[in-house]
């Protein structure tokens, strides 16, 4: 029987991506989620598509208590992904201290009963913000940390510091850091996507919200940049590859003994896409327009960044295989499901 993971945060965007990608390759999964960006009717598509309904528990991982009590009713647990985190670069320069307060402490709680438990592995959801604004693209893993733009990029480099610690200081886990470019689209399924509470902080669903009529239209932040078309670049990743990069990792955690206790890997696909080119992308693949206007830049953006996803490619023999186009349409598809 395969192994039991934890998947924090699991009802969310990319962790219920994650959690269909692990339950299709045989891992029981417990979720826990405060539902506070996500709802539980994700589960009800997370079993349409796999024909399990993972165990879920609604509780707050700031809370080690509460995780005790997890751990304790479903015992067995070997492995963790930690997706419980706010992950909004405008909100977090809003808020800060709900920023530190979540991402760090639940990291914290998790790292902290790991070895009470005899969970062997955390798979943590980081993040290109690391590198702040890059020297060079494509940027790859021996690219120096820079100093974070927002308080949400500073808890990510923060928490892969702490986890360098935690394992550094002789503790028996192991830890595979993902350091994710801009993750976006929906299951081919249309049963879960991307599904913000309230405003979407996330540029694709404003963008097919704006599409599906439900938003006046899309702000561009800014056009007057260093780039081809004056609008930032990204590296767009298609969430159903995201998910199963992680999958692959875990099982390099569970099951290899010849692995670094550490291992950093960034999760992109190599081509660096305006925001520009973005809405062209989704106009093209879907024929719907998007209305749209240029606004000032925005505080925490970063120019452009793209992914050199070798190392991942080589060492993990993932590759994100997804077009943008492609991409697109599914989350036209989940958006039109929602209406």
């Amino acid at each position: 029987m395969k192994e039991k993971i934890l998947v924090t945060g699991g009802t969310g965007y990319i962790g219920s991506h994650t959690t269909v990608e692990l339950q299709n390759a045989g891992y029981d999964v417990v979720i826990i989620d405060n539902l506070s960006n996500s709802s539980r009717k994700v589960l009800d598509g997370i079993e349409a598509i796999t024909g399990i309904r993972p165990e879920f528990v609604e509780g707050d991982c700031t809370d080690i208590e509460t995780l005790r009590a997890l751990f304790k009713a479903h015992p067995g647990i070997k492995g963790i992904i930690n997706f419980a985190a706010s992950k909004a670069v405008g909100e977090s320069i809003e808020k800060p201290l709900l920023y530190y307060r979540n991402n760090l402490m639940t990291l914290i709680n998790l790292l902290e009963l790991m070895p009470e438990e005899g969970v062997k592995g955390i798979v943590f959801s980081s993040s290109c913000t690391v590198y702040g604004e890059p020297d060079r693209n494509p940027i790859d893993e021996t690219a120096p940390i820079k100093p974070a733009t927002s308080p949400y990029g500073n808890t990510k480099q923060i928490s892969e510091e702490i986890i360098r610690d935690f394992v550094h200081s002789g503790a028996p886990v192991k830890s595979i850091i993902l350091r994710y470019f801009n993750p976006v689209g929906a299951h081919p399924s249309a049963k879960i996507g991307e599904l913000p509470v309230g405003v979407p902080q996330n540029l694709v669903p404003y963008l097919t919200q704006t599409a599906a009529g439900i938003r006046k239209e899309l702000t561009v932040f800014g056009d007057d940049y260093d780039t081809p078309d004056g609008s930032c670049i990204r590296d767009y990743i298609n969430v159903v590859d995201l998910a199963k990069a992680h999958v692959i990792a875990m099982k390099r955690m569970l099951e290899r003994e010849d692995t670094e206790n550490v291992e950093i890997f960034n999760l992109g696909t190599g081509r660096g896409v305006s925001v520009l080119e973005l809405i062209e992308s989704f106009e093209r693949s879907t024929g719907v327009k998007v209305p749209h206007r240029i606004g000032p830049r925005r505080e925490g953006d970063i120019e452009k960044i793209w992914a050199e996803p070798r190392h991942a490619n080589e060492v993990l023999a993932w590759v994100a295989r997804e077009t943008l186009d492609d991409t697109m349409r599914s989350a036209w598809a989940w958006q039109q499901t929602l209406k």
